[in-house]
């Protein structure tokens, strides 16, 4: 390309016959002297090789003669200048192409190469071609590579060496070669032509801007090299990676035509450093709604601080991890941190341990442990001034002062530190723990955290854990969890699933391999259907762990559709900091409807449903299990429920609204329902009859209602004739008062059927 005008910039010198004012003897800025007025050159009209031309005795140890003209530099444009000339006399000197650069404020802008390849002329008479090329990019050929502050020049020639000689120089070109670098059928931008140096130190970003905003519909390329990029910076266009990027922590990359792992990778050089920028970029992309890592494996050395990434807190707009597996190497930055504490405890304030000294070292996110302290306790907040923590739940040991143990878990995304976060979901998602780690921490406080389809393969300590109320409204769906503690016997193992403290969690259709439990979960207004979890072994008369635990007494949710495998569902209020009973909503509000429970030679006191109360005075309201099939193989259980009385009985004289009907059982002695029937047959005369409920009744629970009561024969006297009267019922009869007894004018005989329930209705 050899043109005049580019991009509709005239590049072009006047030619000498035009006249010598436009060419300057120094810089060829404005106000200096130019060849006019030298008394050591004049115009040649007529030289038989150049027609008109320049000629100059060189008087000075560097003679310059330099174009008026300001010449535009342009990010990406190349400029080759070139020039011919020969000796007519005297001594030979040496020539070059050379500049004056200039800054857009017009100064001169120093430190740079302003002299292209310097040529000794060796014959009079003999035309010698000189040339260099100018451009932003240290491109191969690229004589002078000039940084974006050069924003226009003056070209010319530098006549060096001895002086006394005399040259002829023909009129001088300035062409437009940026075709020999790239072009624009290929699509391609090239940030080297724009500046970029790529040594890892300079810092590129201006070169790259500089790239972006001449690139238009054209891609990006970053060529081979280690490129610093110091601040924020935004791709809009396809962009390919053969170097690579460094940028400070806060700084944030957004590539929004490559979006994904696999472009953040290249970007970086590794995957772990490409999804750490990548996942940084999503809180801060309106255009983007998933950072897809399309099917990569992510090796993590350490874990994600989801918040230090962000770098903001509190967000609501939905966001979305998808399409990949992150795995956990082998680390010391994934061991457990342990620390105790001496710290009191008041019911005043039942969130609250206070008096900790150096309670700076006591990590938030610590699950904490000691007497009285329920499961799934966690540290939520630290106040290092006050010396004290807020916990996830209250304890239900009472107020004192005790040592405390605090274990901070490692997980592989950590998003404790947003106070606030909503709409936060991975779908897809492998989490390959190794038993090296745990999976995810939820944060402080937030809602709607969904996991959809994902695989939490064997953390080490949790999978999911929620140290506030980060949980609330939270979704795990269609998800399988397999513990790292399969081959150890079921009271052994302490790993969890999961936890919940909010209110409204969907737990549906996941498969859940050997855990401690499934989950714990505080809260009201769950939906817990279709999964499975199972959590036996391969011990005779096995002892078993509840699979889930509802923490809540009285939690208003439906458990349906479950398949309950070698454990059992607990129902505790072990986060309550008073435990007894005085007022309010006791155990209930649950419907169990529809699920599967099932157990192989476990223990003969292992039940399927547990009611565990922390403290006296609790009772059943409004409890639903129906519907559902108990079985045992192997060995033979009492009874499918149970209150395990470690800390507390039941209230049993205040049971109300308790269904427990129309469930199926094999391999257990004991099946229970109410309303019960139970048919009765007095063989002798008496006036009053004892029913028996026969162990029957659910929980242990007292006789005190009978429903009904229906002769399936005629009462008769001791005469044998039939009477017509009507007996009337007494309950809670019997040292256990699980009997009742029909009451007759007078000696009767007979069959009666009669329903007796474990509660009163209303």
């Amino acid at each position: 390309m050899n043109m005049a005008v580019t991009q509709g910039v005239a590049l072009m010198p006047p030619p000498f016959s035009n006249g010598l004012n436009v060419w300057s003897q120094t810089t060829g800025r404005p106000g200096t002297d130019t060849y006019a007025s030298a008394a050591f050159a004049a115009f040649v009209p007529s030289d038989p090789d150049f027609g008109g031309c320049l000629e100059i005795q060189k008087a000075f140890a560097t003679t310059r003669l330099r174009w008026m003209g300001e010449v535009p530099i342009q990010p990406g444009r190349y400029l080759r200048i070139r020039a011919r000339i020969k000796a007519i006399s005297g001594v030979l000197p040496d020539v070059a192409v050379a500049a004056w650069a200039g800054s857009a404020a017009g100064t001169q802008v120093g430190g740079l190469t302003s002299t292209g390849p310097v040529t000794t002329l060796t014959q009079y008479g003999t035309i010698t071609e000189v040339s260099a090329i100018v451009g932003t990019g240290a491109r191969a050929g690229v004589d002078m590579v000039w940084p974006l502050s050069v924003a226009f020049a003056h070209f010319g020639l530098d006549l060096t060496g001895p002086t006394g000689g005399v040259v002829r120089i023909d009129d001088l070109v300035i062409e437009d070669v940026t075709s020999f670098y790239t072009t624009d059928v290929l699509g391609v931008v090239d940030v080297r032509d724009f500046g970029a140096v790529g040594n890892g130190t300079a810092d590129d970003r201006p070169a790259f801007a500089a790239a972006i905003a001449a690139a238009g519909a054209r891609s990006l390329l970053v060529s081979d090299g280690a490129y610093f990029i110091g601040s924020d910076l935004t791709i809009p266009m396809p962009v390919e990676f053969r170097g690579t990027l460094s940028m400070p922590a806060p700084a944030v990359l957004i590539l929004h035509r490559n979006f994904d792992l696999p472009s953040y990778a290249a970007a970086f050089g590794t995957d772990e450093a490409g999804f750490r920028k990548g996942v940084q970029g999503l809180f801060h992309t309106n255009q983007h709604v998933t950072f897809d890592l399309m099917g990569r494996r992510v090796l993590l050395s350490a874990p994600v601080d989801v918040f230090a990434l962000a770098g903001f807190d509190n967000t609501s707009s939905r966001r979305i991890i998808a399409n990949g597996q992150l795995d956990a190497v082998e680390s010391a930055q994934w061991d457990t941190q342990t620390v105790t504490r001496t710290a009191s405890y008041a019911l005043s304030h039942p969130t609250r341990l206070s008096s900790i000294s150096n309670v700076a070292g006591v990590p938030v996110g610590a699950r904490v442990s000691g007497v009285g302290v329920g499961r799934e306790v966690y540290v939520r907040a630290r106040s290092t001034g006050a010396g004290r923590v807020t916990l996830s739940q209250p304890l239900h040991g009472g107020a004192g002062t005790q040592q405390f143990t605090f274990e901070r878990y490692q997980y592989m995304l950590d998003f404790s530190g947003f106070s606030g976060l909503r709409n936060f979901e991975m779908h897809n998602v492998e989490f390959r723990c190794r038993g090296r780690c745990s999976a995810v921490m939820l944060p402080e406080d937030g809602r709607i955290m969904r996991f959809m389809n994902c695989d939490f393969d064997r953390p080490r300590d949790r999978a999911i854990t929620s140290i506030g109320l980060g949980c609330q409204g939270i979704w795990i769906d269609h998800c399988q969890f397999r513990s790292s503690q399969q081959p150890l016997d079921a009271q052994d193992r302490t790993v969890i699933a999961f936890n919940v403290n909010g209110n409204d969690a969907k737990i549906r259709n996941n498969r859940v391999v050997l855990w401690a439990h499934f989950g714990v979960m505080n809260g009201s207004g769950h939906i817990i259907s279709g999964n499975h979890f199972f959590a036996g072994d391969t011990q005779s008369q096995g002892i078993r762990q509840a699979g889930l635990v509802l923490t809540n007494k009285n939690s208003k949710s439906t458990f349906s559709g479950n398949y309950i495998d070698n454990c059992f569902l607990e129902l505790t209020n072990e986060h309550d900091s008073e435990p007894e009973h005085s007022t309010g909503f006791s155990f209930g509000g649950l419907s169990v409807e529809g699920n599967i429970f099932y157990a192989i030679d476990v223990a003969p006191w292992f039940s399927f449903v547990v009611i565990k109360p922390y403290g006296p005075g609790h009772f059943l309201q409004g409890l639903m299990i129906s519907g559902n099939v108990f079985r045992t193989t192997g060995a033979r259980i009492d009874r499918a429920d149970k209150v395990d009385t470690t800390y507390a009985s039941l209230n049993f004289g205040r049971f109300r609204n308790v269904v427990f009907e129309n469930n199926a059982y094999n391999g257990i002695d004991y099946p229970a329902e109410s309303p019960t029937i139970i048919l009765h047959d007095q063989n002798t005369d008496a006036n009053s009859w004892t029913i028996n409920t026969g162990d029957k009744l659910p929980f242990g629970g007292w006789a005190r209602t009978v429903s009904s009561v229906v002769m399936e024969t005629a009462p008769r006297d001791a005469s044998n004739a039939i009477r017509y009267d009507m007996p009337y019922v007494t309950v809670q009869e019997g040292v256990n008062n699980d009997q009742v007894r029909l009451r007759w004018p007078q000696a009767m005989r007979g069959r009666a059927l009669v329903t007796v329930r474990v509660d009163r209705p209303l």
